[in-house]
This record gives C-alpha cells, structure tokens and sequence, in this order.
C-alpha cells in the first residue's frame, strides 16, 4: 500500500498558498464540521487546549472522514503538540500526523532537534513504533524508509530573540516552514495583549520577508481579513484566517445580544424578550 501523499507540502514546496483554520475545541465532531467548511489546513491544537494523543486520534480520524465543501480539496490537519519535546512528537507522528507546528523554537539548535525527532536512526532519533497507524499499522511497506518525504516540519518563532535566528532556523535541513506566532512574540516585545502594534507588525513583515528569501514557507494566524490579505502579498503561505472557539463564541454572544431586555436608566430590566 502506498505511502500517504501530504498535500499541504507540496503546496508550501510548490509555493501555493494555503488558507486555514485554527481549531482549538478538542472535539473530533467539531474537527469533521471545520474540515469540512473549505479550508485547506487546520490546525488541531494541544498547547493550549485541553487535548492528548488519544484524543487528537480522535480528531485526526474525523478530519479524515470530513466530505470537503463542493470545489474544495480536503482538508490537511497540522497538529500542534504542546512542546517541541521528541516524546510528544513521535506519539503524534505514530497516530498518523503527517504536518506538526512546533511551539517555541528559539535557534538553530531546537530546530535540529525538533527536525530529528521526526526522522528514524541514524538520521534521527524517532523511535521504531511497529504497526502503528502512519503506516496503515505495517501494510505500507516503505513507510520507515520513506516517511520523511512527506512529513512537513514547520517551526514557531514567537520571540523578539527568535526572529534574530530566522537565517539560521532557515537553514536546518528538514525544516519546512516558520511560523510567526503574534501574541507571543507581542509580549516579548512588550506590547502584551495588542499583538497589531505598529512595532509588532513591522517586525512581522521583515521575517515573513525574511523567511521566503531563505527558501521556506512563512505562515502566520491573522483573524484581520485584511491584514491577512497584507501577510500574503508579503509572501506568506500558509495563514491562519479564522478560529473556531472565536466564531462560535462571536456567533452566539451576537445570538443572545440581539434578544436580550434592554435597560432602563436606572438599570432596570426593561423590553422583553
């Protein structure tokens, strides 16, 4: 059986942009209904959720199984583990993940050993996990010699100390894109909380800069449509442009607002529902 092709890099290899989705509701039904919506990526979370190995098998199944919007490729899952710990990435990798975001890479060093986490001996040090479900649990034959082809290892650099190491976090062999992570790297700068500051999104658009004239695919997570729109004339490939827990929370607090009894002066309860 042959191996499983990833789309999602050889669309960042090809240079085509990807437009996604940044999922973080640990539900594999909630995955299925955001896979199916017409994105080309998501991203499955486990930094900050909620999330395990168990369940984001879970969750990669369902995207599996999700039926694409009419016109639309399916939709490639990127998982991100909570840290770049080899642990942690070969649990994923053995559930089947095929693209990981790796929080917190600060230089050239973590980015090694985030790349060889993902690469048997003696190129790395995955472990051997048997039959296990990246390789249809063993009828893929060729899956040890060959699964780095299609494993896509995208970066964070998320610090103002991090994006002094882009060239050299570029340069790792394996390393497939970096990903600008905002929030983060607006704290680091001192701007906490306001990750549109105008210091934060020049910093922002020299690495995306950056990041493509050293031969990799920059990505970024920007709910601003049209910021979006500015990362990707900029040269960015694969961008986040939504979030689910954000559109339920939004869609529902705009439900609840538009009945909700208006007050008077004094604050009194006044209309009706």
């Amino acid at each position: 059986m042959a191996l499983l092709a990833n789309a999602f890099k050889k669309a960042l290899t090809e240079g085509r942009p990807q437009i996604g989705v940044w999922s973080t509701l640990p539900s594999p039904y909630v995955s299925e209904l955001v896979a199916g919506a017409g994105f080309d990526w998501m991203l499955l979370d486990t930094e900050h959720t909620p999330s395990d190995v168990p369940l984001m098998l879970q969750q990669l199944q369902a995207v599996a199984a999700a039926r694409p919007a009419a016109g639309c490729a399916p939709c490639a899952p990127v998982v991100r583990p909570a840290w770049n710990d080899p642990v942690l990435i070969k649990r994923y990798l053995d559930v089947g993940a095929q693209s990981l975001l790796l929080p917190f890479v600060q230089n050239a060093d973590e980015a090694r050993a985030a790349v060889a986490a993902t690469r048997y001996a003696p190129a790395g040090l995955r472990g051997m996990g048997g039959s296990m479900r990246a390789s249809n649990f063993g009828r893929t034959a060729d899956y040890v010699a060959r699964a780095q082809e299609e494993l896509c290892v995208l970066v964070q650099v998320e610090t103002r100390e991090a994006l002094g190491q882009i060239e050299a976090i570029a340069a790792v062999e394996g390393v497939d894109g970096i990903f600008i992570g905002p929030a983060d790297l607006s704290a680091s700068m001192g701007h906490a909380g306001n990750p549109r500051h105008p210091e934060v999104d020049a910093a922002i658009d020299d690495a995306i800069r950056r990041i493509r004239a050293a031969g990799k695919a920059p990505g970024i997570l920007m709910a601003d449509q049209g910021r979006a729109r500015e990362c990707l004339a900029l040269g960015a490939l694969f961008v986040a442009v939504a979030m689910d827990l954000v559109a339920l929370r939004n869609a529902l607090d705009t439900s609840a607002a538009g009945f909700r009894p208006q007050r008077g002066a004094a604050g009194a309860p006044g209309g009706s529902y």
